[in-house]
């Protein structure tokens, strides 16, 4: 069994560098041809739900892809942090998301007569869009250029709203059990699991990478670590920042993200961010094609197991009438072009991040799931990947300035 193992994975790596080279710019993506091929593939046989046998296993394997293409994604942001400067960005997480959080919710109570808690934690599991399988949107490698006002906020957004939305799926599963059902369990809610854990993420991730750029700076030349002409060091102190988090129970997602910046904000030169870029940015592709697969092998052994009109409907209105008109009202008086708005309106990708909050809902809090909560997440995310990889090539030389 090993040697197979050994050969599917050298497979998988190889395939995650060389695909892209021959689909660049066909209406086939990476992810597209991951999950068709983890559907037909004949692994695991016998297992008759693999995201309930391995949700552990899953949940933390999408916790790697997540932080490092939430790290890349902050390390490619050229544009210093300034509250107005990234007025797009705050519009798309404190209006568009809420306003998609609460319109699937009543879409999925109305639709698919699902309990308020559970329509509640749907929506929040369907609200980030995703850094990795929207990586083509997203700015260039460190000192490139921003490309322009909408690849910066959709890069933005992905990697913030992963963190984000995890105060709201926890807001469903309290509900769910009754822990929230309260005013004082509502209240406890917004002062601990969303203010606390989102501001305390904020002061970790900024400190740490401020703390370590200036203490790089007092080091002699020659113990500095851009001497080591390492990649890797960056992803590492994103994994400890992650470990530090979840130690102090608050927000890693956020931290990451922030510790990033903050290190692409205070660093002078781009060779060494480049560096911690490409790093980032080889190992998330790798790390993403197996999650892929195995979300492929997944939906062909039950995940999809009795979908339904109602269902189809409903992923198919998160993508196509959600993300869209949310955007059109937390963009009023923005006074971006509108191209820009119909970029951030159509290009609402869902992913890695939904299959790890249902991963870690599996795992973690079984009485919080139903297998319509489930499939439907499944459909929203099968349908983003075949629709966004279909559409992207021409969408983004249409929507996307540098795209073509």
């Amino acid at each position: 069994m090993s040697a197979e193992i050994f050969i599917f994975a050298g497979a998988v790596i190889l395939l995650s560098a060389w695909l892209p080279l021959i689909l660049n710019g066909s209406p086939l993506s990476l992810p597209m041809i991951a999950v068709a091929a983890g559907w037909i593939a004949p692994v695991f046989t016998g297992i008759e739900d693999p995201l309930v046998t391995y949700g552990g296993v899953i949940e933390h394997v999408t916790e790697i892809v997540l932080l490092s293409a939430i790290y890349g994604a902050g390390l490619k942001v050229d544009r210093p942090f300034n509250f107005r400067r990234w007025g797009s960005t705050w519009r798309l997480l404190l209006v568009v998301m809420p306003l998609s959080i609460a319109a699937l919710a009543a879409l999925a109570g109305w639709l698919i007569q699902l309990p308020l808690a559970t329509a509640i934690l749907l929506g929040a599991m369907l609200a980030p869009t995703d850094p990795v399988l929207a990586s083509d949107l997203q700015l260039g490698p460190p000192g490139v250029g921003e490309e322009g006002e909408s690849r910066f906020a959709l890069t933005t957004e992905a990697a913030l709203n992963d963190g984000l939305a995890f105060p709201f799926v926890l807001l469903g599963l309290q509900l769910t059990d009754g822990s929230a059902g309260t005013l004082a369990g509502l209240g406890h809610w917004f002062a601990v699991d969303f203010l606390f854990s989102t501001l305390g993420g904020v002061a970790v991730g900024a400190g740490v990478g401020i703390g370590l750029v200036q203490f790089n700076r007092i080091l002699p030349e020659k113990w500095r670590l851009h001497v080591s002409n390492s990649g890797l060091a960056g992803l590492a102190l994103a994994f400890v920042t992650y470990g530090i988090c979840e130690l102090l129970e608050v927000n890693g997602f956020v931290a990451v993200f922030c510790e990033a910046v903050a290190v692409r904000n205070t660093t002078q030169g781009f060779d060494y961010a480049q560096r911690l870029s490409h790093a980032a940015a080889q190992i998330e592709r790798a790390v993403m094609v197996f999650v892929m697969l195995f979300f492929g092998f997944a939906l062909s052994h039950g995940l999809l197991e009795g979908t339904r009109l109602e269902l189809v409907a409903f992923a198919a209105a998160a993508l196509l009438i959600v993300r869209p008109v949310a955007t059109a009202i937390g963009f009023l008086g923005s006074g971006h072009e509108r191209s820009t708005r119909t970029a951030l309106g159509y290009f609402g990708i869902r992913g890695i991040g939904s299959i790890y909050y249902a991963a870690y809902v599996v795992a973690h809090h079984p009485i919080g799931w139903s297998h319509d909560v489930l499939t439907t997440t499944a459909l929203t995310v099968l349908l983003s990947v075949v629709l966004y990889g279909a559409t992207s090539p021409f969408a983004i030389r249409r929507l996307l300035p540098g795209g073509g």
